[in-house]
């Protein structure tokens, strides 16, 4: 029996329709978007631009042209944070970020002179609204969170966040790759500036596709990342000022897009409260029963509700790093060890740097997987 229980890393499986769009991409289609007027290119533009129709209504945005395509959130927070950020600025963002956020942060803190605070959360990976109101200084301009760990799953308030953040008019970025389809998202409800997002977690398309949503606000104060060819204004060494073609230089990643677009239509029609549910529950089931194990301990949140279905874990018999080897060699069940590139979330969790063994569901598990994978637990312990 083989259990995939790493969905925090990338969805698998997909949907089926997934595999055949990124295929039928490549074999049918092939053209490059934007640099043809004959019908295969056409055909190309055609799912770009569906997909990002598809994006606007996932998300609830409005504005199609403020929909970026990149090839990872990584890429993303990189082009977002570092076309935007000046000298003076003060920063806020949380002790609960990955890398992808905690590294261009402070790449640009040596170039340039900025001020950083980051606010601890509590040992569940929670941001106090206290503490953050408390942060707030008059050059604060930025604000950078997770909308939910990639380590314990904790779910940040990140409604009552963008609401201060409009009431002090301070650009707040989300980093969604943990939570973008797996929980409902409202652009304008939660007050951002920018929303970055992933394809190939939980919207459940391939790796190496990827994006963002960017307000006009936010978009005046950012400049160009990557220049270069865009199909559009070739006459002009200066590149487009107009979206999306400001940020999108380069040949884009069609078969992804096209991949991602299926990932979206089969999160649509399913619903992401009824993803939600079905993982909340499963994700609730798998919590009691750890709870019940004594030699491990469970870190974060304990109310599904409180969380995404990312379950960390460490038992005081064995590291983490032998426990997973042994499930995925005598058991099948795949999960992932060590610091998940967020050691900041590990020290504030009491985890570094030993890190922890994370189990993170998706839509295609089921409680038979989880009653195995507590079995293969129960037993690898009982053994030491």
């Amino acid at each position: 029996m083989k259990v995939y229980l790493d969905n925090s890393a990338t969805s698998y499986p997909k949907p089926e329709d997934v595999y055949y769009s990124v295929f039928n991409y490549m074999k049918n289609i092939g053209a490059n978007p934007g640099r043809g007027g004959y019908t295969n290119a056409l055909e190309g533009d055609r799912i770009i631009f569906s997909c990002r129709e598809a994006l606007m209504e996932l998300f609830n945005f409005d504005k199609l042209e403020n929909v970026i395509f990149t090839s990872n959130i990584t890429q993303s927070l990189n082009m977002i944070l570092k076309s935007i950020i000046k000298d003076e600025w003060h920063i806020i963002t949380s002790s609960i970020e990955h890398n992808s956020v905690m590294r261009p942060l402070f790449s640009i803190k040596e170039k340039k002179n900025i001020e950083i605070d980051i606010i601890k959360c509590s040992k569940d990976g929670i941001i106090n609204i206290e503490d953050f109101k408390k942060a707030i200084k008059p050059n604060t301009k930025l604000v950078v969170f997770t909308h939910a760990s990639n380590v314990v799953g904790s779910i940040q308030p990140l409604e009552a966040i963008g609401k201060i953040c409009k009431e002090n008019n301070i650009y707040f970025v989300i980093d969604s790759a943990q939570s973008a389809g797996a929980l409902p998202i409202d652009f304008y409800k939660l007050n951002c500036s920018a929303l970055a997002f992933t394809g190939h977690k939980s919207l459940l398309g391939p790796q190496g596709i990827g994006g963002f949503l960017i307000d006009e606000y936010l978009n005046n104060e950012a400049s160009a990342f990557i220049e270069g060819g865009t199909g559009s204004l070739s006459e002009s060494i200066i590149q487009p000022n107009f979206l999306p073609d400001k940020f999108e230089s380069g040949t884009l990643n069609a078969p992804g897009i096209a991949g991602l677009l299926s990932g979206v239509k089969y999160i649509l029609e399913e619903g992401v409260k009824t993803i939600q549910d079905q993982e909340r529950e499963l994700c609730q089931h798998f919590i009691n029963e750890l709870l019940n194990i004594n030699s491990i301990k469970l870190y974060g949140p304990k109310e599904a509700f409180l969380r995404t279905p990312t379950i960390s874990i460490n038992s005081d018999k064995i590291n983490n790093a032998e426990l997973g080897f042994i499930l995925d060699r005598e058991f099948g069940i795949m999960a992932r060890t060590g610091l998940h590139c967020s050691p900041s979330a590990h020290e504030t969790i009491g985890t570094f740097p030993q890190g922890t063994l994370r189990f993170s569901l998706g839509p295609f598990n089921d409680k038979k997987d989880i009653d195995y994978t507590l079995y293969a637990l129960s037993s690898i312990l009982k053994g030491m």
